[in-house]
């Protein structure tokens, strides 16, 4: 081999590795830690395995977990998940170096299919009034963050969205609506990080039917968005046929729509952790295997408490330490 052709390969290599060491970094392992410091001001407290108290975001770090994801609520009773809570969170991530996702449930508390109930102090505004309302707030809580050294990466206009958001005006019963008030989210979204991907997120992310009749309808409407989002909770019993489903939809929505997807929220019972260990494992395998189209996989509330306000998906034993469920990140 000459010199030129050794150089040339080496070269060639060189560019392997690069390529494939920056989509291993841009891949976002990802956990939802919103419960983080209201439990930690419940005198929780997080351990690593050998029973060493520690810092969860270095925990989670030392799993890692590369990205975290932080609802916002607009004035919730108790300050939890507004603004200074979550650039307090914000900080402790960054720290470590952790990616930031933004997810804005434009309501006083949880955003979701079942609920998606206006802020207390939009009660009474019109369409109009709640498009300028979500961009003042999504800009102001994004320029506060910015302000204060948080570099943001992704922002979720809306949680859950599958029925919509700010009942009734931005139900999915009207779509224009509901588009104008996703682009007020986006266009201040935009205003404050221009290269941060807006995400619109629905639950159920197997249901391929559902998301196809969703985007197809904001879409027409003119809605823009950079990526979507989806959640995954299967049941431990039948969750390889759940991860087949939300594949084959992952597959559908880039090729229909030309847009990268996230699965943004995924769990399952902490009782369950080998079993959720196999589902995520498949899931990370699954949604890499879209290449620069599959952005990430997050973790939903992985730190929560068994039974923390009634919930029992984390991946957190009673002894405060991380089960194997989140070993394939």
């Amino acid at each position: 081999m000459t010199y030129k052709k050794l150089l040339a390969a080496f070269c060639g290599m060189a560019l392997t590795l690069a390529a494939s060491t920056g989509s291993a970094q841009t891949f976002a392992n990802g956990a939802d830690v919103g419960w983080v410091s209201q439990q930690e001001a419940a005198g929780y407290a997080f351990y690593n395995s050998s029973g060493v108290k520690t810092d969860s975001f270095v925990l989670l770090k030392n799993l890692q977990i590369n990205a975290i994801r932080l609802r916002v609520w607009v004035n919730p009773s108790g300050g939890w998940n507004d603004g200074a809570d979550v650039l307090y969170k914000a900080k402790r991530a960054a720290a470590q170096g952790q990616r930031i996702m933004i997810d804005f449930h434009y309501s006083d508390s949880w955003a979701d299919p079942g609920q998606q109930t206006k802020p207390a102090a939009w009660a009474n505004h019109t369409v109009a009034q709640l498009n300028t309302d979500v961009y003042s707030h999504t800009q102001g809580i994004l320029n506060y963050l910015k302000s204060n050294g948080i570099t943001v990466e992704w922002v979720q206009v809306g949680n859950e969205i599958n029925s919509g958001m700010l009942w009734p005006e931005g139900k999915t019963t009207s779509f224009p609506n509901l588009a104008g008030l996703i682009n007020s989210g986006y266009n201040a979204t935009k205003a404050v990080y221009p290269n941060a991907k807006v995400i619109l997120h629905l639950a159920n992310g197997h249901d391929n039917a559902v998301f196809r009749w969703f985007f197809d309808g904001v879409k027409s409407a003119g809605a823009k968005w950079d990526a979507i989002g989806m959640s995954h909770y299967p049941p431990a019993s039948d969750w390889t046929n759940y991860n087949n489903k939300i594949s084959i939809n992952m597959k559908d929505m880039v090729a229909r729509y030309a847009k990268p997807v996230m699965v943004t929220e995924v769990g399952m019972d902490w009782t369950q952790a080998a079993t959720s260990k196999a589902m995520v494992a498949d899931l990370l395998t699954k949604t890499k295997a879209l290449g620069a189209n599959g952005l990430g996989v997050f973790y939903w509330e992985p730190q929560a408490y068994p039974g923390w306000q009634g919930y029992t998906m984390g991946a957190l034993d009673g002894s405060g330490k991380f089960t194997q469920a989140l070993d394939p990140f």
